[in-house]
């Protein structure tokens, strides 16, 4: 109940489940590529290990279960919270003792379980924050939540370049990870509060329920084989050489299995899953907020997929510079542009927010196109001189691009300001009932572009070049505005402003 906390206890929880739930990001993403560019592995490949987060893409599957099913004497949202958390610093323990090059089969698979959980963990982390704000607390508590999320992946995205280039160790560094999760999963078990929901789970049969999530999967795997055969039949190769045929057989497969694993889902009866997609598509306007949602981070994504291997590989910069300059000096500025988000929210509208939050993301990847065709260097340097913060520390003074520091602090700025814009869009589309799996299922269709264009992306880069590529990546901004400016009257009557 809303009544039974204090608005400082939502908002330090939403700000601690934030921090919670971008840890593991970076794992499977930023950092992992680090490691992967410094180990010799190909652009190529490292674009298309991207798409191990497709979890995120698909987590409203089985978010169903997470409404439906509640673990023993630690509550509904608290006890799958504690319960991803501890599976999450196993699965880094795990993947910390792994080499690409000894079983790149087993790393791959090690990362894939990552992200997993960590979509499963983000599944509770974006229902316990939309069950607990009050209306008029969606906006800075997104703020907040962006704020939490952003320095999570300072840490595991920024400070992590930075140890492993001091201790020479990637495998290190993700231990240390592990450890770092493990005591998130004591602070939710100890001091999150408790969240009683008014909406109590679907009165359903639980054996029905977790045979129809069965069903569900089955159907998924015959979708992803029958499309492997029917492309094979044709005469394509799946382990052809060629980038762009392997990226066909992938989105071909999964086309193939979104639709009949849910078909599934509806004839084996999986009602929790089936009840909560009728109560989201009954709203008017459902599809256009889903293409408004792909579109709208989808330029932020194609600049943002390859960042660290553009700035290390293809420009020469260092992993301890790209770590500083991308987490550490940006810190600050990204706290500014979190808190500002949520200030400014308190005044302005959720169209206005959207739009010129929208706008700035846009016009920050002209710094990345910038970067591309001036190189290293352009602008001059300065020198950061040696510090040490207790949890990070640099031992010796360190010469820092300003172009490099400029372009990635606009960034940081414009994209966490459209961010806390962005989720205080999917917290007003939810239907309380069916919190966990209508956020889910928004966040999923978030998540397409920042997934599906990491492969494309990998591939487009090293056919075009980088400036191009970049250039290409602020073109792919505009049809998100225009979504949003499409939208406007809509946008409106969701927050009651016009």
């Amino acid at each position: 109940m809303l009544h039974s906390i204090t608005s400082a206890q939502r908002l330090a929880a939403v700000l601690f489940l934030g921090f919670a739930s971008g840890l593991p990001l970076a794992l499977t993403g930023q950092a992992m590529q680090a490691w992967l560019t410094v180990d010799g592995v190909d652009i190529a490949t490292i674009g298309f290990l991207g798409l191990v987060g497709i979890p995120y893409t698909f987590k409203f599957l089985w978010a169903p279960l997470m409404d439906r099913f509640e673990p023993p004497f630690l509550g509904r949202r608290r006890g799958w919270l504690v319960l991803t958390q501890l599976a999450l610093a196993a699965g880094l323990a795990w993947m910390s003792g792994l080499s690409i090059q000894e079983n790149a089969v087993l790393f791959a698979l090690a990362a894939l379980a990552i992200a997993f959980l960590s979509a499963s963990q983000d599944v509770v982390v974006d229902a316990y924050r939309t069950d607990v704000l009050a209306a008029h607390e969606r906006g800075l508590g997104g703020s907040l939540s962006v704020f939490g999320y952003r320095v999570a992946m300072i840490l595991s995205g920024g400070i992590s370049l930075i140890w492993a280039e001091q201790w020479q160790s990637w495998p290190r560094v993700y231990l240390t990870m592990a450890g770092i999760m493990a005591a998130a999963a004591v602070v939710s078990l100890v001091l999150l509060p408790r969240v009683s929901s008014e909406l109590r789970p679907l009165a359903s049969n639980p054996r029905r329920e977790l045979a129809g999530f069965a069903a569900m999967l089955a159907g998924f795997v015959v979708g992803w084989f029958a499309a492997r055969v029917v492309l094979m039949g044709l005469g394509l190769d799946p382990d052809a050489p060629n980038k762009w045929l392997q990226l066909v057989f992938i989105l071909a497969q999964l086309a193939a299995a979104l639709p009949l694993g849910y078909w599934a889902a509806r004839q084996a009866g999986f009602e929790t899953l089936n009840r909560s997609l009728d109560s989201y598509f009954s709203q008017s306007g459902a599809l256009a907020f889903l293409l408004l949602i792909i579109l709208y981070k989808l330029g932020d994504a194609f600049a943002g997929v390859l960042t660290t291997p553009f700035l290390i590989k293809g420009l020469g910069f260092s992993q301890a510079e790209v770590g500083i300059v991308n987490k550490i000096i940006g810190i600050w500025l990204t706290i500014l542009g979190a808190l500002l988000a949520g200030a400014l929210m308190l005044r302005i509208s959720l169209y206005r927010a959207l739009m010129w939050f929208g706008i700035l993301q846009l016009v920050s990847n002209f710094g990345f196109w910038l970067l591309a065709v001036s190189g290293k260097g352009a602008w001059g340097s300065f020198t950061l001189p040696p510090f040490d913060l207790g949890f990070v520390a640099l031992d010796q003074a360190s010469q820092i691009d300003v172009m490099l520091m400029s372009a990635i602090a606009f960034e940081n700025i414009a994209g966490g300001m459209g961010t806390a814009a962005f989720v205080a869009l999917l917290m007003g589309l939810c239907n309380r009932q069916f919190t966990a799996t209508h956020y889910a299922l928004l966040s999923a269709f978030a998540a397409v572009g920042r997934i599906y264009v990491s492969p494309l992306s990998g591939v487009l880069s090293e056919s075009i070049g980088w400036p191009a590529f970049f250039l290409f990546s602020v073109a792919m901004a505009v049809p998100g505005l225009l979504a949003v400016w499409w939208m406007r009257a809509s946008l409106g009557r969701l927050n009651g402003a016009s």
